[in-house]
Formats: C-alpha cells, structure tokens, sequence
C-alpha cells in the first residue's frame, strides 16, 4: 500500500521554509548594513590629503576587508606638525568590526592631538597609551609612528607592538627595521618606546605597512617582510616612484592568504627641483 502525506503537511513545511528563508534575508541585510556602516566609517576617518614638503614623496594604498563583518581594524595617517616636521603613523586595531573602527578613529584622533603638545614619537606613544587606557575601552591597537624631518632627512620611529617597516636604498641595499619596540596602546599603563633614527637616502624608500600585506596562511611574516624588502630594493634600483612601489605591495597582499585589511605607505626622498 502507498502512504499518501497529508496536504496540510505539505502546506506547513512551506510557510516553516518561507518563514526560515525571511529570517535569512533578514539577517543578511542588517550583516550588509553593518559592513556598509563600518567601510563608511573607516574611510571616513582615513586622511583626504598627504602633506607636501620639498624632496618628499608620499603614497599610500589602503585595500579594507569587506567579507562577512570582517571590517574596521586598520588605519594610515600623515599630518605636518607644529614645527613643520610630518608626522606619519599606521596601525591595526584589534577585532574587525564598527568597534574596532570607532576605537581606531580615537587612536588616529588622539596622536594627531596629542603631537601638537609633544611631537616626539616615544612620549607621543606613552601619552596615547594613558589616553586609551582612560577610555576603559577592552580593545587595543598596535602602531608605528615616524616623525620626519623635510630638511635633513632624519625619521624618528617609535613602534607600540606593530610589526617593523622596510626600507630600501637607491644603490641597492634594502631590509627590515629591527628597532626596539613596546607593547601595543591600551594594555599596559607607565610603558616606555624607545626611539629610533634612521636617515632617508636620495633615491630612497621607506615602508610602513600592516599584517595584512605580508602575513597570512599562505604566507609568514618573515618571509612576507623579506618580500616586501626586496621589491622595494628592485623599485629603489630602477627609479621606481612611490606611488609605483604602494600600487606593487598592495597587489602583493593578494598572496597572503585572507581577507584581512591591507595599509601600505611609502615614503621618498628626491632631491628638489632647482629653481631658475
């Protein structure tokens, strides 16, 4: 004998499945409206402009993650200074989300605030890290920030747990920092970052990126760093502008393996035009 369902069965597993599949649009659009909320809220407080100085040559390139809620944590700054020396600094904050984004619109606000009253770069990190830390916020942020001097030439670097930068040479030569860092803003109160100086050569390159360009899965830090390295070295040879050498390592977090965001700025040195 055949067993025939009943048509009322039938019937309420469709409104069960109707129901179900309202549910699940319902859900992605808000998860669409909150990936569209914190892209908006990112961009919105990344800098509009790069400052402009004589023999320096700014770049930046910034890919922010959009996949699932996965959005929020990475920044990129570059301001003139009180005494005409530019201030740059990148950073990662923790977790992808509208938190994340709104903690790293406190961090980028509080160290351009923070180096009109004291410009260098290791009490720039220790007053940002007691701010923080006042915020009561449980996130935390890792960050590099450089104080260049136009004229000489001189980077001054302090870095808060963020991974180094790499530099590269017009005759060739190019690395890895290897300064001594500190841990990273809002963990630890009375933290010290020791400074480093570094001199920009003629023809010269200087990196500061995120995780996101060289580390992933399919690929180590170290190794990713070497990498990065080594294409500077190549651009700095071939007289590659900046703006160049940004576009290559962007395209290059394409091979670490996630959907994390990537930040990338360059900073040259070319000696200035001559005037009539």
């Amino acid at each position: 004998m055949f067993r025939i369902g009943s048509t009322d069965d039938g019937d309420e597993l469709l409104v069960r499945l109707r129901t179900l599949t309202a549910q699940a649009r319902a859900q992605a659009e808000v998860q669409r409206s909150r990936v569209e909320l914190a892209v908006a809220l990112q961009r919105g407080m990344l800098p509009r402009g790069l400052p402009v100085a004589d023999g320096v040559r700014l770049s930046v390139r910034y890919a922010p993650a959009n996949q699932g809620l996965n959005v929020g944590g990475d920044w990129y700054d570059a301001f003139t200074m009180p005494d005409g020396r530019i201030g740059l600094s990148i950073g990662d904050v923790q977790g992808h989300n509208i938190e994340a984004a709104a903690f790293m619109g406190q961090v980028r606000v509080g160290l351009r605030a923070l180096a009109s009253v004291d410009g260098d770069p290791g009490e720039l990190l220790a007053r940002t890290n007691e701010l923080l830390l006042s915020l009561g916020s449980d996130l935390f942020a890792t960050c590099t920030f450089l104080r260049l001097d136009p004229g000489t030439r001189l980077l001054e670097s302090a870095r808060a747990g963020h991974l180094p930068c790499v530099w590269a040479t017009a005759d060739g030569r190019s690395g890895v920092t290897r300064d001594e860092g500190g841990p990273p803003l809002g963990v630890q109160s009375g933290t010290v970052y020791p400074v480093t100086r570094y001199r920009l050569d003629t023809g010269g390159m200087f990196v500061m990126l995120t995780d996101g360009v060289v580390e992933g899965p399919s690929m180590p830090l170290d190794e990713g760093l070497h990498q990065a390295a080594r294409l500077a070295g190549t651009a700095a040879v071939a007289g590659m502008n900046t703006d160049g050498l940004a576009a290559a390592l962007i395209k290059g977090a394409e091979r670490v393996g996630h959907d994390d965001d990537a930040a990338v700025l360059v900073i040259g040195h070319e000696e200035p035009a001559t005037r009539p």
